[in-house]
């Protein structure tokens, strides 16, 4: 199969784009994203077509944030779009007259990088992105693992602390409530508040009150050395971490590939990642370490995961 197009649904904007069997991105779309659970389903039709233009098109994969199917054709649940256990695979090929593939986003984000970016030369990966939430994507013996009824790795929602914060899911203590972007926010707002004065250069970044600090803000000021945005970052790497070291129980891959918006930041965030690992690595003194790897797709791995996902059919 050739040319595909990849899917990503986003908060605001759905963007389509071709790619190649190189995972190389030809020509992308971008429509804004309805409020309307149908109305989403006519703009991933209107991305594909304006995508498509000019180019010979073959199949059309989607990430959609969500449990998706054993078969990659209902989402069973999106927590951001009213989809219950909606034909999404079936309407879009109706509209489009393409064969479709619908994937977790995380899932796709993770094939992207497994078969274009970090994860190249690892026939077992592990991807984690650490972003608003926490989601994941199991690659193991060179394929995708989705478990029996499509919705494997949902890393975000396993359950770190008995009895811990609240989280979105209904549950308590997910790993997402402590290694996010929400959680490194919570952090810094915390510190900042309980010793201002370590703080003078994330404050000043927002609105000079803790109220108004934002990732981007926690960012800068670790940057400059703010001693409150660092101990910030080590705080959720500390989670991130030890939540590795599990996962390495029980999968031993090769690599680990961290993505997502945190990651973003580099060595800042990956090597104290990195230390926690090795810390609550068990039997880490006699045993091999899986590399920690930085994504190398930023926001192109869903859409480039998608495309590639529709390619292998």
């Amino acid at each position: 199969m050739g040319l595909t197009i990849g899917v990503d649904i986003g908060g605001t904007k759905i963007a389509a784009g071709v790619v190649d069997e190189e995972g190389q991105i030809l020509s992308t779309f971008k429509v804004p994203t309805p409020p309307t659970a149908e109305g989403i389903v006519d703009a991933i039709s209107s991305a594909v077509a304006g995508a498509s233009e000019g180019h010979d098109v073959e199949a059309v994969g989607i990430g959609a944030a969500g449990y998706v199917d054993d078969k990659r054709a209902t989402v069973l649940f999106a927590p951001n779009i009213n989809w219950r256990h909606e034909p999404l695979k079936d309407k879009v090929e109706q509209r489009t007259g393409l064969p479709v593939v619908v994937e977790n986003d995380a899932n796709a984000a993770a094939w992207g990088e497994y078969r274009f970016g970090a994860g190249q030369g690892h026939d077992d990966v592990i991807c984690i992105t650490l972003g608003t939430g926490l989601g994941g994507g199991i690659i193991i013996g060179n394929k995708l693992r989705r478990g029996r009824f499509g919705v494997a790795a949902e890393f975000g929602h396993i359950r770190v602390v008995p009895d811990g914060l609240l989280c979105g899911c209904g549950s308590q203590g997910c790993w997402e409530q402590y290694a996010s972007g929400r959680a490194l926010v919570r952090y810094a707002k915390q510190r900042a508040n309980a010793t201002p004065e370590n703080a003078p250069i994330l404050l000043g970044l927002g609105d000079g009150t803790v109220e108004g600090i934002e990732g981007k803000h926690i960012s800068e000021a670790a940057r400059q050395g703010c001693p409150v945005a660092v101990d910030s970052f080590r705080e959720l790497a500390r989670w991130a971490g030890a939540g590795l070291a599990d996962l390495a129980s029980l999968f031993d891959p090769s690599a680990f590939i961290v993505g997502g918006g945190v990651s973003d930041e580099g060595e800042l965030v990956l090597d104290p990642i990195r230390k926690s690992f090795r810390r609550w690595l068990i039997g880490g003194e006699w045993r091999p370490h899986a590399q920690v790897l930085a994504a190398q797709l930023g926001g192109k791995a869903g859409l480039v995961g998608a495309a590639d996902l529709a390619r292998q059919g």
